[in-house]
């Protein structure tokens, strides 16, 4: 009895494991896919399944038949509609490993607010640089992505793979600049491209006097997950785009501290 007990208890407290790790897993997959269209796709695939699975249940044959023959390709099916996805979290899985190894001996070695003053000093050029373009009313557009293959950067813009600094960033959005039209993509410290093109929200509740900054601004965070910084040179003010949502009339203190946050 004792026995028969240890292994119902062995079973329960591995079952309990066995649902963390999955949960842990739908977690990083929900982070990843976050902001894009491709939650849209899970989630249909998810009302799919459950649909098969009631219909199983009641015994409705047909139904059975036809669903059970897109969940027995449900695989394949996956990899196919999520290979970028995928890729990204294969990714995001052996960077996450790597940078949390180096950030657990740096925070050891050297504190966490030591930390928090170097992302505040590779911020300090983008800061800069948004406070001056604000007083001569340059207008800009600055997407912050945490990855940069996505489609819609690689089809548009001139690849710089420049280090980020203040006269860089002021130069590129200056009216006479050829590079002055589109977004400037920042990624992994460096501005990746300038001069990109970016997909228009196609949201019609937006207000009247948003123009094509905010628009791509807002459009670009509707379909993947990033950062959409924008500078009005008609009003001169900070606003930033994030999941398809935008806030006007950003405090360089609120900007200094989402930036943080997003990285």
């Amino acid at each position: 009895m004792e026995a028969i007990s240890t292994n119902l208890l062995q079973f329960r407290l591995f079952d309990v494991l066995d649902i963390l790790l999955v949960a842990l897993i739908i977690y990083y997959v929900y982070n990843l896919i976050r902001g894009t269209i491709a939650v849209n796709i899970f989630i249909g695939l998810c009302v799919m399944y459950i649909g098969y699975v009631l219909v199983r249940q009641a015994q409705m044959r047909l139904l059975t038949q036809l669903l059970g023959g897109f969940i027995s390709l449900g695989f394949i099916a996956l990899v196919i509609v999520f290979q970028q996805e995928i890729r990204r979290f294969l990714l995001v899985l052996g960077k996450n490993a790597s940078q949390q190894k180096n950030k657990a001996w740096w925070v050891f070695l050297f504190g966490k607010k030591e930390e928090i003053n170097q992302n505040l000093a590779r911020l300090k050029p983008i800061l800069d640089a948004c406070k001056s373009m604000q007083k001569t009313k340059t207008g800009a557009l600055m997407v912050f992505a945490k990855h940069t293959e996505e489609p819609y950067f690689q089809n548009t813009g001139e690849v710089l793979d420049a280090t980020v600094s203040k006269r860089l960033l002021e130069s590129i959005f200056q009216k006479n600049s050829p590079l002055h039209d589109g977004a400037v993509i920042i990624a992994e410290g460096k501005i990746k491209t300038a001069s990109t093109i970016l997909p228009l929200t196609e949201n019609d509740r937006l207000p009247a006097h948003f123009g094509l900054r905010h628009r791509a601004g807002i459009g670009i965070s509707e379909v993947s997950d990033v950062l959409a910084i924008i500078i009005s040179e008609e009003t001169n003010e900070i606003s930033y785009a994030r999941q398809g949502k935008v806030k006007m009339k950003v405090s360089f203190s609120e900007l200094e501290k989402l930036l943080l946050n997003y990285y």
